[in-house]
């Protein structure tokens, strides 16, 4: 259990980490060594960073949400495409149409989940080819209509393939667009500011405390606000498979659940 609290806390810590907690310590010491002293009130801290890095948290928190909802409609009306063909046919071609389908619904989730790992530029231009497999998808219920399947049986299993179109790009739209870039640049522009402004109030402090304490103290704040900031970039991307709450496609569960 301990192991894995730290180790889910040390990946919010990296190299941005370092560098912020540097420029804090070498400020305070540079001010304290010079005599450069200063007070400012501390909630300019929550204004200028904490309030945005929450707000952005949030909202991140919020689209992951929103994409495992529709990833779960998707999965779901796959299941539904393949269960329906498989009691709708099977007595006519013994099971073979139903092997089709799961077939292409497995290379459909694995092209999905393959892609969703890309970064987006890269994950453009493979789109075109996924488009391609929901139309063969679609083509493949048409076929259906050969093999004497009922107009209300057809248009069931196109509605699966509409719902399944309809919520992949839901779930797109979550991996293509990120909460507001201005705003993070903004909050990252301050996280590393912030540490060299602290310098002057570390120094105005440093008689208060034991020695040492204000250096630890100059440390504390910039892994704090870094680790909230790289906390939002973990869930800015729920696709990446870098962050423990990143979404997983599970698309080996999702064959093995196909299976008759």
């Amino acid at each position: 259990m301990v192991l894995k609290v730290l180790r889910s806390f040390f990946l919010i810590i990296n190299w941005r980490t370092l560098v912020a907690v540097a420029l804090s310590v070498g400020s305070s010491y540079f001010c304290i060594h010079q005599g450069i002293k200063a007070e400012f009130p501390f909630y300019l801290i929550s204004i200028a960073i904490v309030f945005p890095i929450v707000f952005s948290i949030d909202s991140a928190y919020k689209r992951r949400e929103h994409a495992l909802q529709f990833y779960g409609d998707l999965k779901g009306h796959a299941q539904s495409l393949y269960f329906g063909v498989r009691d709708w046919v099977d007595n006519r071609d013994n099971g073979k149409e139903a092997q089709i389908f799961k077939k292409r619904i497995d290379n459909l989730f694995a092209h999905i989940s393959a892609m969703f790992m890309l970064p987006p530029e890269e994950a453009k231009a493979q789109e075109t080819a996924l488009y391609h497999r929901f139309s063969e998808l679609s083509r493949e219920v048409s076929v259906l209509k050969e093999m004497g399947l009922e107009g209300g049986e057809i248009s069931r299993l196109h509605q699966y393939v509409s719902k399944m179109l309809i919520s992949y790009n839901i779930v797109r739209n979550v991996f293509f667009y990120r909460t507001p870039v201005t705003l993070r640049a903004y909050s990252k522009i301050f996280i590393y500011t912030f540490p060299v402004l602290y310098g002057p109030y570390a120094a105005s402090t440093y008689p208060d405390y034991s020695y040492g304490i204000a250096y630890v103290i100059a440390a504390l704040y910039p892994i704090i606000l870094v680790s909230l900031d790289n906390l939002q970039d973990h869930i800015e991307n729920p696709f990446d498979q870098v962050g423990e709450d990143d979404i997983r496609f599970e698309v080996k569960e999702l064959s093995e659940s196909l299976e008759d």
